[in-house]
């Protein structure tokens, strides 16, 4: 039997997620819970952490890799950031490392200290890490869908600015908590594609009436009718066509969007682009975290 040489976390807001691994990369074994930072802190994280870690039998001296928001001033423990531009080079050097027997370290995040657009992201830039490598020699734009997506610049491994949109919390918010929540009830998992890719093109037209383009999947649908998912699709297809309309205000690489995402977020962000005619280079969000994780893991305990 294979054996394990490390533990690899993804650590969340509300998701957590861990991997058993093998020196050559191989999971091994894997645990997903919604025990995410914040209900993390209520249960103390060394307590949610072991509990997974026996479920897969990691050895007493296994070492662990975390990334995400266990690390965050208000999680486990702090490991603060990494300054844009931010060479992702430097993730790997500046891991914080938890007190205790076992060897746990978090990586830090990335911060942008400027006081026109102040902005942190933490997970996302080990997710770069393994989808673009130390070395990316061109310039890529990255968009990374989530609750908050990221939109990056990385040039010669170097992390030069993002921003950070609401999009998914938005969407929940909006959803839930307002008069647009009547037009979507029922909605469940049906989808309407091309009614999402209208609202993609109008929203990404003209950003500045989205909070009135959200408005239309109430009142198209009491006026003309329509289906709930087509409520829904119109909700979605607006926020994410405001986002789209900002991230891709500057220049587009040739290569188009590097698009890390798992899921129907993948699917949708996918349905997005090609609605406003860019070209993407899909990758697994999953894997890219995975990949990150491992590049880490090497630089730290390989000697």
């Amino acid at each position: 039997m294979t054996e394990p040489a490390y533990v690899a976390v993804d650590w969340g807001t509300s998701s957590f997620r861990l991997w058993l691994v093998d020196r050559a990369g191989e999971v091994l074994a894997e645990r997903r819970s919604d025990e995410g930072m914040l209900a993390a802190a209520r249960a103390g994280f060394p307590a949610v952490l072991q509990a997974h870690l026996s479920a897969v039998e990691a050895p007493a001296h296994l070492p662990v890799l975390v990334c995400g928001m266990a690390g965050a001033k208000t999680g486990w423990v702090e490991a603060g950031y990494v300054d844009t531009p931010a060479p992702l080079a430097a993730v790997l050097k500046q891991a914080a490392r938890v007190p205790g027997e076992r060897d746990i370290r978090i990586l830090p995040g990335i911060a942008q200290r400027e006081e026109s657009a102040p902005d942190v992201m933490r997970g996302e830039e080990t997710q770069l890490l393994g989808a673009l490598g130390l070395e990316a020699g061109s310039e890529a734009l990255v968009c990374m869908p989530g609750t908050h997506s990221k939109w990056v610049r990385v040039k010669n491994g170097i992390v030069e600015r993002f921003s950070t949109f609401m999009t998914g919390e938005l969407f929940s918010a909006v959803s839930r908590e307002t008069i647009l929540s009547l037009a979507i009830a029922g909605a469940e998992e049906a989808e309407d594609v091309a009614s999402f890719k209208a609202a993609v093109k109008s929203a990404y037209a003209a950003p500045a009436f989205a909070a009135n383009l959200l408005f239309t999947a109430r009142s198209r649908q009491l006026l003309f009718g329509g289906t709930p998912a087509v409520a829904r699709e119109t909700l979605s297809g607006t926020l994410i066509g405001a986002e789209l309309a900002a991230g891709l205000s500057g220049t587009v690489p040739k290569a188009g969007v590097t698009l890390i995402a798992s899921g129907r977020l993948a699917a949708l962000y996918r349905y997005a682009f090609d609605a406003v005619s860019i070209t993407v280079q899909p990758i697994d969000a999953d894997e890219a975290v995975r990949r990150g994780l491992s590049m880490a893991a090497a630089a730290i305990w390989t000697k």
